[in-house]
């Protein structure tokens, strides 16, 4: 039973709100059960890499297999990654983080403010960071095969 409410219930409903979020965005047909099953990628990897240590670290690990998840579904479908990858990353992104940081901004406490602000934007940039090491990484990769296939047609 543990199992079921620390794992199977949180990765459900990151699947629901990132569908939800798929039919805002317009995305049509099995694209809606794609982008889901990806926010509940990333919600299972963000649970599963608590024993990594801190929640940024968590959020870089998901956004990292988020990703890539985009990445080759968009290569599969022939789509975008964008789509894939914004409502993939919906249920990583820090409202709350940004709602409190507002919070102590507007009410003077300065030092929660700070900690707020610090902690929220080391998510952002967690979230920024994974999708940037997959995006170059895919890049190299894609840059690399063309040349190889270059060489090859100049031997020939």
């Amino acid at each position: 039973m543990e199992i079921l409410s620390q794992y199977l219930f949180p990765v459900f409903t990151a699947c629901v709100a990132s569908g939800g979020f798929a039919v805002i965005y317009n995305i049509h047909g099995p694209g809606i059960l794609i982008c889901a099953f990806g926010g509940g990628l990333g919600w299972l990897v963000y649970l599963l890499s608590a024993p990594l240590g801190n929640d940024i670290t968590q959020t870089l690990c998901a956004a990292i297999v988020i990703a890539a998840y985009s990445e080759i579904m968009a290569r599969i479908r022939r789509c975008p990654v964008t789509g894939y990858l914004l409502v993939g990353i919906f249920p990583l992104v820090p409202g709350g983080g940004v709602y409190y940081t507002m919070e102590h901004a507007i009410n003077g406490e300065n030092t929660l403010f700070l900690d707020s602000f610090l902690h929220t934007l080391g998510i952002a940039g967690a979230l920024a960071v994974g999708v940037l090491l997959v995006s170059s990484f895919v890049r190299m990769w894609h840059a690399l095969r063309l040349r190889i296939a270059l060489r090859k047609e100049d031997r020939a």
